[in-house]
């Protein structure tokens, strides 16, 4: 009876036990965010801020959803 339901919880929250186990290893949560430095051209900071004017989300937001779509 237990390890039935232990078993569905494992299911439902399959993503939430592999970003814990994740974290015990690395320390870093999925959805913390981290700066970086990367060097593009001119051309493409100046699309980016275009963008950026024009939606009013910060560059970061604007490079997220392009990825992650």
């Amino acid at each position: 009876m237990q390890s039935d339901r232990i078993k569905r919880i494992l299911e439902k929250y399959k993503d939430v036990f592999e970003a814990l186990e994740n974290y015990d290893k690395t320390r870093e949560l999925p959805f913390q965010r981290k700066r970086i430095d990367i060097t593009l051209s001119v051309r493409t900071i100046n699309k980016l801020e275009a963008l950026k004017e024009r939606t009013g989300k910060p560059i970061s937001k604007i490079i997220e959803e392009c990825i992650n779509d």
